[in-house]
């Protein structure tokens, strides 16, 4: 069936909605639109589903969100999980709690029990509930920190992270077999009640995770000292980290918090910024001019699902406000909880690891070799450092330490097996605490790492290509960097290549051939001389095909310049393959 019947049997179905057989019937003179909406179903990729809030099977709506759940249903079904339930978790988004209501019915019509949160709640938390709870799975609905039409599908597995393989290609594989709308099973709401196969759950829950989190301080004396004297601004930005972030600071006894008030409470619509992103600058606009007003020692914002944690910090020196990207914040709160386990323990675990990701700064890697712990590299993506945790409790060999990606996300802890920014919020202000105790601002932490590691620079430039025609682009990149391998970019030779996709590392000077040692994937890597780097990666959640590259440098001026050298060759390379 091409698109313009798909969509004319959602006219004609009694099945869809007046509300969805209306919007349809807006568009019915616009050809484009009605092509973008039904040229094909809305991909349930590895990292579930994500998409526009509208109708069309290439659209988030309610009939998408039973038609996932049914083929996930059916996965479930087909490995004897249905006894141990699911649990669903939902954000401040557009329809995420109804989106939310239907996954529920649709697993309660199928025979699994679903164990549904009462409100909103963070990412981290959802992640925690499913092993709490002894769950065969969760489901998450958000679209984390993308524009306020989308929204999202996460699915997790039993082990609190987000689906690996073998279960991410067999619910895939699952929801593909679900080719009728109207074949998907769903009940009433109270039928599902009193049949037992839907519960509300919720304080009992948050109490257990909070417990958690106060769990990981290690320094509770410097908070004593010094908590009642930091000042902390925080935004949720309009999403879920509010309650549960506030909570734990407030329990531990941080008791100068100051929220930003235009941009506390849940808003799908987001109105104090263009998209919720912690990495942009305008997400804090509103929370840095509160700082000036109350002098902040800090500044800290969520994104909307509280997994990722964006940090400004005060110089002392200078009064100015400093931004600490994803790749500084994480590796400041490596070296934080490294040695300071290591100073109150006396040691570390034989078998202890850091784990972060191939787009991750190299300082992390130094860090954790410093401290003789070994370094685990994993494909971009959260899920593969929880994958690791698992790794590790069924081989019973090795210990978490520590673990983060790039893009503001980190996990201290295995209470989770996602990226976590309340129990990050909380080791950030303990930190600061601690720092404080020794005379020191988080900005002078940060100066004092750089100049016992290095002075790693990395940064990221991005092009967003939209529709059909921007997915076709994207691949054609890709194609194009694989046909004609860069022999240097932006004057450093390339020493090796790492193509995920093959599989295989190419050494240039040797011609050396070895396996990457990791999954799948569609990414290049171009290890670089002079310990600089660049990957290419197209995004598994946004329409963007994305580069990353970072340098060495002897300060932070030589570090900042040969970043900007390096960033403006990689915008010429995009450039020349448009």
């Amino acid at each position: 069936m091409g698109y313009k019947e798909t969509y004319q049997e959602w006219l004609s179905n009694p099945y869809f909605d007046s509300d969805t057989k209306a919007e349809l019937e807006a568009i019915k003179n616009d050809d484009k639109e009605i092509k973008e909406r039904f040229y094909k179903d809305l991909e349930f990729g590895t990292a579930g589903l994500r998409g526009i809030i509208g109708a069309g099977t290439n659209r988030m709506n309610i009939y998408v969100i039973r038609k996932t759940t049914q083929g996930l249903a059916n996965y479930i079904a087909s490995v004897n999980g249905q006894a141990k339930g699911v649990a669903i978790a939902y954000d401040s988004r557009r329809m995420s709690p109804e989106f939310a209501q239907e996954a529920a019915l649709c697993l309660a019509a199928n025979g699994i029990k679903a164990y549904i949160f009462e409100s909103l709640r963070p990412t981290p938390e959802l992640s925690f509930a499913v092993r709490k709870l002894g769950c065969i799975a969760g489901i998450n609905i958000t679209a984390s920190h993308n524009p306020p039409e989308y929204n999202g599908y996460k699915v997790y597995w039993e082990d609190g992270a987000q689906i690996t393989p073998p279960h991410d290609k067999g619910i895939m594989d699952e929801v593909q077999k679900v080719t009728s709308f109207t074949a998907v099973k769903t009940m009433d709401k109270a039928a599902a009640e009193a049949a037992g196969m839907y519960q509300v759950i919720g304080a009992e829950i948050d109490d257990a995770y909070i417990e958690q989190l106060k769990s990981q301080v290690i320094h509770m004396d410097a908070i004593r000292a010094v908590g009642k004297e930091l000042k902390i601004v925080y935004s949720p930005l309009h999403g879920t980290g509010n309650i549960p972030a506030r909570r734990v600071l407030k329990e531990l006894g941080f008791e100068n918090v100051y929220v930003v008030k235009e941009q506390e409470l849940p808003d799908g619509n987001f109105p104090t910024v263009s998209y919720p992103n912690p990495e942009a600058d305008e997400a804090f606009e509103l929370g840095l001019k509160l700082a000036k007003e109350v002098d902040a020692d800090l500044v800290l914002a969520t994104d909307p699902d509280a997994d990722r944690l964006g940090v400004r910090v005060k110089d002392a020196r200078t009064g100015e406000y400093h931004t600490l990207t994803g790749n500084m914040s994480g590796c400041l709160l490596e070296e934080y909880e490294l040695s300071q386990r290591k100073a109150v323990n006396g040691s570390l675990p034989d078998d202890g690891a850091v784990i972060s990701t191939i787009v991750t700064t190299n300082m992390a890697g130094t860090i954790a070799r410093s401290y003789g712990l070994r370094f685990i590299e994993v494909l971009t993506g959260f899920k593969y450092i929880g994958q690791q945790i698992l790794n590790f409790e069924h081989s019973r060999r090795g210990t978490y330490l520590f673990g983060f990606e790039e893009s503001y996300g980190c996990l201290i802890g295995t209470h989770a097996r996602d990226k976590d920014a309340i129990v990050a919020t909380m080791a950030l202000c303990e930190a600061a605490a601690y720092y404080r105790t020794q005379g020191k601002t988080l900005w002078d932490a940060m100066m004092d790492l750089y100049e016992k590691y290095g002075y790693y620079k990395d940064d990221i430039q991005s092009i967003t290509l939209k529709g059909i025609e921007g997915l076709e682009k994207i691949q054609q990149i890709m194609d194009n960097l694989r046909q004609f391998p860069p022999k240097e970019i932006g004057g450093y030779q390339v020493e090796a290549v790492r193509d995920y996709k093959k599989e295989v590392i190419i050494n240039f000077k040797t011609q050396e051939r070895r396996t990457t040692g990791l999954p799948n994937s569609n990414v290049l890597y171009y290890e670089l001389e002079n310990d600089a780097w660049v990957c290419v990666r197209p995004s598994g959640t946004e329409p963007k095909v994305k580069f990353y590259y970072g340098v060495k440098g002897t300060s932070m001026e030589d570090a900042d310049a040969k970043s900007a050298a390096l960033g403006k060759e990689v915008v010429a390379m995009i450039n020349r393959m448009m």
